[in-house]
């Protein structure tokens, strides 16, 4: 393995604002897409042997960076490959759009991805984060992942050896990559229809106009989070350019130049008030980046 051309390949003192859906961060100390799960390989051993920290990144949503940036090394994964081993078997890389596939699958007259249609993530970050809506999640037509470790060692995963469980995958506790994922749909000539009326659905009662991370917190278990803070009277609450969304409760936009602080703030306040008006504590989806953070799973 030739470790100058890896680091040779890395921009340094990159900024983050431009690859995260809220527009927060300052810059990374290091900075390197890769588009191949050999390279994926190459560098997370590069990292591990130098003991460089690393984040792995996908279309950036559901992620908040320090205002500082990160004292480490961003890996865009950007390995986007589709192919189709059997006519319900679609195998995509990490890197690939979550939207884009569910859209594909649903327009081809197969069930089992139309949820993802307008969800902001990659595919990567939707089994990371087992990516829901709908009463669907993206474990339910996973057939098996490909990960990589932080050692560099490649595994293959059925889904049976796996768990999930609410916004939550083992990828959570493992350090490395996921690299690819095959899904097993079925055929359904209802899929486009269903398809179409849930991103229609989502562009009216959601702000995709908007720098946002997504669903700022997880849903407690009777009640929708953004209904429970709009029941509060919190919508549009702002702390400088950090908003709750007038128009969904459970979407933090960033209005102007937020700062990660500001963002930070209205989280707390937020999560303080529903905790002294409910009695509940909400749990946050969106994931913090600290700029000194040891390495980190897959998103």
């Amino acid at each position: 393995m030739n470790h100058e051309k890896i680091f040779g390949d890395f921009a340094t003192s990159y900024c983050l604002k431009k690859l995260n859906t809220l527009r927060i961060g300052g810059p990374a100390r290091f900075f390197i897409e890769v588009c191949h799960p050999i390279q994926m390989q190459q560098v997370l051993t590069f990292c591990h042997q130098k003991m460089l920290p690393f984040f792995i990144l996908g279309k950036g949503s559901n992620t908040l960076f320090d205002d500082r940036g990160f004292n480490g090394l961003v890996i865009a994964n950007r390995i986007d490959f589709f192919s189709r081993p059997q006519p319900n078997l679609w195998k995509v890389g990490a890197g690939y759009s979550f939207s884009l596939l569910g859209t594909q699958s649903a327009r081809e007259g197969w069930t089992g991805l139309e949820f993802a249609s307008g969800i902001p993530a990659s595919v990567g970050g939707a089994i990371f984060m087992n990516a829901g809506a709908n009463g669907k999640e993206t474990c339910q037509s996973l057939h098996s992942v490909d990960f990589i470790s932080s050692e560099g060692e490649f595994f293959h995963f059925p889904v049976e050896q796996l768990h999930f469980d609410y916004r939550f995958s083992s990828f959570q506790k493992l350090k490395g990559a996921i690299v690819s994922a095959t899904f097993s749909l079925r055929p359904s000539s209802k899929a486009r229809q269903e398809q179409i009326k849930l991103i229609r659905y989502r562009t009216k009662t959601q702000p995709y106009s908007e720098k946002s991370a997504g669903c700022a917190f997880r849903n407690p278990s009777h009640i929708s989070a953004g209904a429970l803070i709009d029941q509060l009277g919190l919508k549009g609450k702002k702390i400088g350019d950090a908003e709750v969304s007038q128009l969904h409760g459970n979407f933090f936009i960033n209005s102007g130049n937020a700062s990660a602080k500001e963002m930070q703030s209205l989280f707390k306040f937020i999560e303080e008030t529903v905790k002294k008006e409910t009695g509940m504590q909400l749990q946050r989806e969106v994931r913090f980046v600290p700029f000194e953070e040891n390495t980190f799973a897959s998103i």
